[in-house]
């Protein structure tokens, strides 16, 4: 995570600052998680290097100096060879940085194929919300274009899928946060904007539609919240675990509310009734997931989707990048 962080502010905090335009920003984003990830090992080999090198110092024979000690440590390190220990104590420090030289390179070697493949299957499941959702995505479009095209309870599914989904997104970008900053290779696809718009059409669903219940809806809500949630931990990112409605607001609105309702009304979507209800419904499983979305929405600085990003904080004034 301190990584991450320097390598923001060090090497990206004043371009992005700089860029003009959403595209360029991306384009900026799209390298920081690799760069990033590179100079994971870099960092963990210059710490070990420096750290075998006091041991080497404090053993070594008399006269030695501390630049010797690191050439020691950084031949040792990396296999070289051509500088060695004199002192059995030291040989044995030899082997064993030697050792976990090796260690990294083989943890680097097994690290990245298991994050591709995240990655990749992610993304399959970002790209196919599109036929459903549009580009950007939309709560309002994919419910009006799934009720148009097959019918609303052809939803289930998607549920069910999203609830997976976010069950796999839960384990891979909290132990692998890397993840959380790779980008899709379209500058209007992220995996956070459409993990909200799955919730936010779930949410209006279960709260303002009139159809008959379906637990699925609830659960990928849930699914979903828990699983942003844990990644917001790893993020250090403040939250209330036991939000409620009114006492925690959230960020959208009782006239932005009415306004998705009247679309959907308008493309023929049943609507329920009492819409005074349909609000609260909707903001008590809103209010699981707008502090975190919000957060990690400006930390990833996640392209503009209604909802979403175009109230999030900017990464740059999140606390994780300050």
């Amino acid at each position: 995570r301190q990584i991450f962080h320097w390598t923001y502010k060090l090497g990206f905090r004043w371009r992005l600052k700089r860029a003009q335009t959403f595209e360029q920003i991306d384009r900026l984003m799209a390298l920081f998680a690799p760069v990033a990830l590179l100079v994971n090992p870099v960092v963990w080999m210059a710490l070990l290097i420096l750290g075998y090198a006091g041991l080497f110092w404090a053993v070594g024979p008399a006269g030695r100096t501390f630049w010797d000690a690191i050439v020691l440590s950084g031949s040792s390190l990396l296999t070289l060879g051509y500088e060695k220990p004199v002192t059995r104590i030291g040989i044995l420090l030899s082997f064993s940085e030697a050792g976990i030289g090796l260690g990294i390179v083989a943890l680097l070697i097994a690290y990245l194929p298991t994050m591709y493949a995240a990655f990749s299957k992610r993304e399959a499941a970002v790209t196919m919300l599109v036929v459903r959702a549009g580009s950007p995505p939309s709560a309002v479009e994919m419910i009006q274009r799934v009720y148009r095209i097959r019918g609303l309870e052809y939803l289930g599914q998607l549920w069910e899928d999203w609830e997976g989904f976010f069950a796999e997104i839960e384990e891979s970008h909290s132990s692998l946060a890397a993840l959380v900053f790779f980008r899709s290779p379209s500058p209007d696809r992220h995996w956070l904007t459409a993990s909200g718009v799955v919730m936010d059409a779930a949410a209006l669903i279960s709260a303002a539609v009139d159809t008959p219940f379906d637990p699925r809806a609830n659960l990928c809500i849930r699914a979903g919240f828990l699983a942003l949630r844990q990644i917001a931990d790893f993020f250090e990112v403040q939250h209330n675990p036991e939000p409620h409605f009114p006492r925690d607001p959230i960020s959208v609105t009782r006239e932005e509310f009415n306004e998705a309702v009247a679309a959907l009304a308008a493309a023929g979507v049943p609507i329920k009734p009492d819409l005074e209800q349909a609000w609260a419904d909707f903001a008590g499983w809103r209010v699981n997931y707008d502090r975190v979305l919000l957060a990690l929405a400006g930390i990833t600085n996640a392209p503009l989707v209604n909802w979403i990003s175009d109230r999030a904080p900017a990464g740059d004034q999140h606390e994780i990048f300050v």
